[in-house]
């Protein structure tokens, strides 16, 4: 493989690789260190959502919490931080969600998805460039405006619907 471009977040390679099968193929990948996104509960069942403006977009989205993985920290370090810093929230109790992979087709990326409860409010601390608001909406709710389309951001989406079906066989 050879290096085209090393950013601060990404690496990307090209080169040739052999399938199981025996072919070659001409390939491209992008090498990103992995991130968390946390679904933070309340006691009132309302989820903590970001709206957030993304300049690729150039529109605003609605997103969970969320970051990259900063100097492989362990993806639970990356949600406390980003929970932190984002939301002004710490959490007393975390539970794994399971990850998933943002597009296996050319992205190295995973993501590790977290249930935050227990919450208390601190100072948010968002990284300069970051422009978002901060909202609190009825997780069944938000689980609706995923299945209508409301919601666009992928791990957003699988957050939700994780949390959603976890919380339903652990009330």
């Amino acid at each position: 493989m050879k290096t085209l471009y090393q950013g601060s977040i990404i690496r990307l390679e090209t080169g040739k690789v052999t399938m199981p099968d025996g072919h070659s193929l001409s390939v491209e990948v992008v090498h990103h260190p992995g991130g968390s996104a946390i679904v933070a509960i309340n006691d009132l069942q309302e989820v903590c959502i970001l709206r957030q403006y993304r300049f690729i977009l150039n529109d605003w989205i609605w997103e969970l919490p969320a970051g990259k993985c900063d100097n492989n920290e362990a993806p639970i370090k990356t949600a406390k931080r980003e929970l932190q810093e984002e939301a002004g929230l710490i959490a007393n109790h975390w539970h794994t969600l399971g990850e998933s992979i943002s597009s296996p087709g050319v992205f190295t990326e995973r993501v590790w998805f977290y249930l935050a409860t227990g919450l208390e409010q601190i100072a948010t601390a968002q990284e300069q460039g970051e422009c978002m608001e901060v909202h609190w909406q009825p997780l069944d709710k938000l689980v609706m405006r995923c299945m209508e389309g409301g919601i666009e951001d992928g791990k957003t989406i699988i957050g939700l619907m994780r949390a959603a079906a976890f919380l339903k066989q652990n009330p």
